[in-house]
């Protein structure tokens, strides 16, 4: 079944304070199929926030763990009775870590949770020079595409991943493989702190199941037609 602009859109709500963000879920949630929490966010407000939220929009809560397996397991089991859509983990942290995290969500899946797990690739902060620089010799798109397959061989739902690399990583892993795209930013949009950015119909054109979107959003004048604007864009892929 083929999915609606508006399922694909997640706003990410990247505000200093509960308050705000509640305020802004307010004004772009009818435009959007999700709402994104990073971890200033949820580790300034906790659970009862999330559940406030939920009641207007799914949430994708982006922690991005990154520990030993127990760690991370024991990590996820104590946030996951908030069954947000999405969680995610860093598949940096190797095989046992994705296997551990894998487990940890299909045990909730069991018990009647819907939550789906995705592993951060490489970040859409990193380019070239900085990926370099980290020590590694490979071009970012072509580890994204190795850490895609280690995650869906440990049982992940999908990636975190940039554009450019969400339609190969479909070719390796199957269109059933989700791929969730942040650095989008909207045709005439500033890149800010994203060095892999797309615009977003090109983004689903290229294979991205979800595109996130931030400041383009909430940062704008009026954030619930600009968010109306990216379903307009998003029409067209």
């Amino acid at each position: 079944m083929m999915m609606q602009p508006k399922e694909r859109l997640v706003v990410a709500l990247d505000l200093p304070t509960g308050a705000e963000a509640l305020a802004m879920a307010d004004r772009v949630a009818p435009h959007a199929g999700m709402l994104k929490v990073g971890l200033e966010l949820f580790c300034a407000e906790g659970p009862g926030f999330i559940r406030e939220l939920q009641k207007r929009a799914p949430v994708f809560l982006d922690l991005k763990f990154h520990d030993i397996p127990t760690t991370v397991r024991k990590a996820l089991e104590a946030v996951l009775p908030l069954d947000p859509a999405l969680i995610n983990v860093h598949a940096q942290g190797g095989p046992a870590m994705l296997e551990a995290a894998s487990q940890a969500v299909r045990r909730h899946r069991e018990q009647g949770g819907r939550t789906e797990l995705l592993a951060v690739t490489v970040l859409t902060s990193l380019g070239r020079e900085e990926w370099a620089r980290l020590g590694h010799a490979s071009d970012p798109s072509d580890t994204a595409l190795d850490y895609a397959a280690l995650a869906e061989e440990h049982g992940c739902d999908g990636v975190v991943c940039s554009a450019w690399e969400a339609r190969r990583i479909g070719e390796v892993c199957g269109d059933h493989f989700r791929r969730l795209c942040p650095g989008i930013r909207p045709k005439g949009s500033a890149t800010q702190d994203q060095a892999r950015v797309m615009d977003p119909a090109t983004a689903v054109k290229e294979g991205a199941t979800w595109i996130v979107v931030g400041r383009p959003i909430t940062a704008a004048a009026d954030p619930g037609a600009a968010a109306a604007a990216i379903l307009k864009e998003l029409e067209q892929a």
